[in-house]
């Protein structure tokens, strides 16, 4: 019986320190996207928030300030503008600056052929948003690694979002509360 306790026990502390370990890679990992962001996004990630939301058709990305920032917000549109026609004539080297060239669903977004992924921007009153659709499966399955991967890697400065609000968010043209 002491046996087993004591195999227990030390099962026990292997697992915590194995968590411990993980967490400590992705606070690292964390750190080093937000390094590597600052080169590529002009807005401060720690005044902002990401919101990935994933939908049947692809998904949405939004960037928001945390609190009422106009200076913030604008440098947001700006960004996300810019990033918008990049991805849709194929360029994802942004997203590669600050996760990696092996992050996931990278390799199969830059494979859409023109048509596949559309990909449109608008204006959000604290921020802005990059919707991506397309009927292609493989292109949903990459977005939605893709957005799980940023997710991961942009940690308490993002968020993943309801797919049914944002379905009628942009069914209805409004911004929801």
């Amino acid at each position: 019986m002491a046996r087993t306790a004591t195999l227990l026990f030390a099962a026990a502390l292997a697992a915590g320190s194995l968590a411990s370990s993980v967490a400590a890679d992705m606070t690292a990992r964390q750190t080093e996207v937000a390094q590597r962001g600052a080169d590529v996004m002009p807005f401060s990630l720690t005044a902002t928030t990401h919101i990935f939301t994933k939908t049947t058709d692809g998904g949405v990305q939004q960037v928001v300030t945390k609190e009422d920032d106009p200076q913030q917000a604008g440098l947001i549109r700006q960004h996300l503008a810019m990033v918008a026609q990049q991805f849709a004539a194929g360029d994802f080297k942004g997203p590669e600056q600050i996760h990696g060239k092996n992050m996931p669903g990278l390799a199969a977004l830059r494979t859409a052929k023109p048509g596949e992924l559309t990909i449109t921007y608008r204006d959000l009153p604290n921020g802005g948003e990059i919707a991506y659709r397309t009927d292609q499966p493989r292109l949903v399955t990459a977005l939605h690694q893709w957005f799980d991967a940023q997710l991961s890697d942009h940690g308490h400065d993002a968020m993943a979002g309801h797919g049914a609000e944002m379905r009628h968010h942009h069914a209805t043209g409004t911004t929801p509360e």
